[in-house]
């Protein structure tokens, strides 16, 4: 399970500044979570706002290449030969996520696919308005792991309320 936090809404013009990752496993206890600097001068105050970051903590932050090689790793290490991306809101997430991977590492250990929790839910419940998010134990905080671990808090309801297999 994996969130962003972000300070613009497209990679490349903006920045990721925060990524969180929690396999989803029994315990919930293999996690990744790490800041980065922006790798643009562009922000947009109201979408780093929602982070509670000001710009210039960003750019104290880690280099973004360096926790992508990291993350890759961590990856490549947890996710059992074949790590399938899920997301809260997957189209954000994924598309920032995949850009990092091959802006600075040239490959993407998810591969090209990833998983929307929403739209899995609302298949499981068969009814468009459902939503997850009342399974989450750890509250949405825009922490990106704690956000993460909330999504996989549900995740893991949903894999025991319909057998499903992970």
């Amino acid at each position: 399970m994996v969130d962003v936090e972000a300070d613009g809404p497209i990679p490349g013009d903006y920045s990721m500044i925060e990524i969180g990752a929690v396999l989803v496993d029994v315990d919930l206890g293999t996690r990744f979570s790490a800041n980065l600097r922006p790798i643009s001068d562009r922000f947009q105050p109201e979408a780093l706002a929602i982070t509670g970051y000001g710009r210039p903590e960003t750019l104290a932050f880690e280099d973004p290449a360096v926790v992508t090689r990291r993350f890759a790793e961590w990856v490549d290490r947890v996710g059992g030969g074949s790590p399938r991306f899920v997301a809260d809101n997957n189209g954000f997430d994924w598309m920032y996520t995949c850009w990092y991977f091959h802006h600075f590492l040239g490959r993407n250990p998810f591969g090209y696919s990833s998983t929307n929790l929403g739209s899995l839910f609302k298949g499981v419940e068969r009814d468009f308005a459902a939503s997850f998010k009342t399974l989450r134990k750890t509250a949405h905080s825009h922490k990106a792991v704690d956000d993460a671990l909330g999504n996989a808090e549900a995740m893991l309801e949903i894999i025991r309320r319909y057998g499903i297999s992970h």
